[in-house]
Parts: C-alpha cells; sequence; structure tokens
C-alpha cells in the first residue's frame, strides 16, 4: 500500500497539475513577462520625462513643433534637407 500511495504521488510530481514541466513552462513566461514590463517601465520613464519637460518650460514644446510640425518663427526661412 506504501509502494501504491508513493507511486501516486511521484505521478502526480512528474505528471499532473503541478508537475515539474509545468512549473519550467511556467517560470519561462514568467521571465518572459518580467523583460516585457522592463521594457514597457523604460518607455513609460522616457514619457513621464518627457511630460515633465513639457510642463517645465516652453523650450522642449517650440524643439517639438519645429521638429514635427516643420513650424518657424516670424522672419525665420524653413529649409528641409533630404537625406
Amino acid at each position: 500500500m506504501l509502494i501504491g500511495l508513493l507511486a501516486v504521488v511521484q505521478a502526480q510530481l512528474w505528471l499532473g497539475r503541478g508537475s515539474v514541466g509545468e512549473v519550467a513552462a511556467m517560470q519561462q513566461k514568467l521571465d518572459e513577462q518580467k523583460a516585457r514590463n522592463a521594457i514597457a517601465q523604460q518607455a513609460n520613464e522616457q514619457l513621464a520625462a518627457e511630460v515633465r519637460d513639457l510642463r517645465e518650460g516652453l523650450e522642449m514644446v517650440e524643439e517639438k513643433a519645429r521638429a514635427e510640425l516643420g513650424m518657424v518663427k516670424p522672419n525665420e526661412i524653413y529649409i528641409q534637407v533630404a537625406k
């Protein structure tokens, strides 16, 4: 009877729910999610820094307007150089 119980426990460990293979697969998924979270965290920090810059001064607003919208100041000439 003890051998039968031991066989059931071993079968559960190797084949059942919470088995070694399932735990390894879940660990791999966890590692992948942690990597995605780290990338998202970096993007969030970059966006937060940009928001801070936008709130602190108009220089960033002016730079964005010039770079993204092609805006110019009065008495300036806009020249676009093709790369």
